[in-house]
Formats: C-alpha cells, structure tokens, sequence
C-alpha cells in the first residue's frame, strides 16, 4: 500500500490534515498481568519484536508527514506504550487519565506531567476515573465518551466542563471491546467506524442517528482491533488483519494504510492505543 507525505495528497475527495502525536517507545513491553481479556500473561510477549512494530507505526507517521514527539517510558509500567490512555487534549487543554487498574495508575501523573512541560498550561488532574483517548474520542463539535468497562460517566461530565465541548455519553457491553477505541474510530472529524453490536441498545441507537453515514464493522474486524485505527482525514493506519474494514475505507474514499501490530495486541492494543494526538 502506497503512503504519501500530507504535502502530496489533497487531490481526491479526501484530504489529510497534518497532526501532532504523543508516543512512548514499548521498552518494558510485557504481558504480566491480565486486566483486560486479550491479557494472557502465560502466552508472554516478545518485548523486541513489539519494539520493531511499534518503530514501524511510527514511521508510517513520519512518512505521512505527521509530527510525533515522544515520552520517555518507565519501567515497570508495561503498559505505557499505549499513549492514548495518558490524556485527552482538546483546544490547547490536556484532560489527565486517573486509571481504574493499580498497574496503571501512574501512567496518569507521567503523562500529565509531559504535557505540562510541552506546551499545556491548562491541564486538569482529573477526580474521576477515566482513561484518556481510550475512552473520549473527538470530532469538530463533539467528543464520544466510553463508559460501561474503564471510564465512570461522571468523567465525562468533569470533561465537559473543562473543555467545553458537548460530549456523548456510549456505554460498551462486551468486554473484548473494553475501551471506546476498541469499537469505534474518528474518521474525518464528522464521520466514524464502529461495531454495533459493541454497544447497548439504546447507544447504538445514538450512533445511528449522529452518523447515518458511518462505516459499519463486522465482528471479524474488530475482533482484530481493525477498528482502532487512526485517521487523517484521509489515511487511515489499520491492523492489517482486518480486511473486509480495509476495503471498507477504500469503498468510501479513504486510504487505508495496514500495519502489524499483533504483538502488541497481545496486551489489547492497537495503532490508536499507542498514539496520544495533540490538538
């Protein structure tokens, strides 16, 4: 598959936009516990071949012409490299994670931390749980919130206020699809991908009536975390394994650009849980 730099696409109906990554390089990858059911500690993981994955997805980002900085992991916090877990930035202000798990919950003051030295000098150390991009995704108007697994309703209120943007309350029901970006990505900042049957009825219902036009995933694909992906606007970064989502993308005019991150999904991870974006 074919990538351009952001500074040679624009022709065709889609059109990229440039954007700003967090990332943090899978040093102390491993699978030592199981908080989420793709965790098998028994299976084990390979730390290097993670590592050269996720040097891969990253490099697909340079390559698109896409800016990623990087924070310097931990040890001891394996599951760091899922950058998008740290926070949610909107408008130049940085919402911090308070994880549910106590594996995790430092990953939130080091992340919180990094944006204050980067550029946030609105950053909100939250009171209730939530995990970050896991579980809010934005788009132009709005930000899609996750609840039901990972992140309590009242995060999503504590979000609103803060960042003044309407935020829609989604409750997940299978816990495969733990966080909201397990089943559902952002396409086009108006437009989503997302499995139904991952949410309650009454949210599916919601989705339907915001996005009439919304590409719809079979449960082969998100079994393979194809939908959490990231997307441009244009390109959209894919686990290859999902192959009817991927020719989905192509079918509405998007480029789908397929990576390997089987490694790390292992740990229920995919492209968007290992990229913070920067807005």
């Amino acid at each position: 598959m074919s990538v351009l730099p952001v500074s040679e696409q624009g022709l065709g109906e889609r059109t990229a936009q440039q954007r700003r990554y967090l990332m943090c390089r899978p040093e102390y990858f491993a699978v030592t516990y199981a908080i989420n059911p793709w965790m098998d500690p028994a299976a084990g993981a390979d730390a290097g071949k993670a590592v050269a994955q996720w040097e891969e997805l990253r490099a697909t980002y340079l390559t698109l012409g896409h800016e990623v900085s990087l924070i310097d992991p931990v040890e001891g916090l394996p599951d760091m490299v899922f950058a998008a877990n740290g926070a949610l930035t909107v408008g130049g202000r940085a919402y911090g994670a308070r994880f549910t798990y106590p594996e995790r919950q430092a990953e939130g003051p080091t992340y919180t931390e990094w944006l204050r030295r980067n550029g946030y000098a609105e950053v909100l150390d939250a009171e209730h749980t939530n995990e970050g991009e896991g579980d809010f995704l934005a788009l132009d108007n709005m930000i899609l919130a996750g609840t039901g697994f990972r992140t309590e309703i009242a995060a999503h209120q504590e979000a609103q206020e803060f960042l003044g943007r309407p935020v829609v309350t989604l409750r997940l029901v299978d816990p495969r699809f733990y966080h909201l970006d397990t089943a559902l990505c952002t396409l086009d900042g108006e437009n989503v991908a997302y499995y139904p049957a991952a949410f309650s009825p009454g949210s599916r219902a919601v989705l339907a009536q915001l996005f009439p036009n919304a590409i719809l995933a079979a449960e082969r694909d998100a079994a393979v975390l194809g939908l959490n992906a990231v997307c441009d606007g244009r390109n959209v970064i894919v686990n290859a394994e999902a192959s009817d989502l991927i020719s989905a993308f192509q079918h509405h005019g998007y480029n789908p650009v397929p990576v390997d991150l089987s490694e790390l999904r292992k740990a229920g991870g995919g492209p968007k849980c290992c990229t913070l974006e920067l807005r």
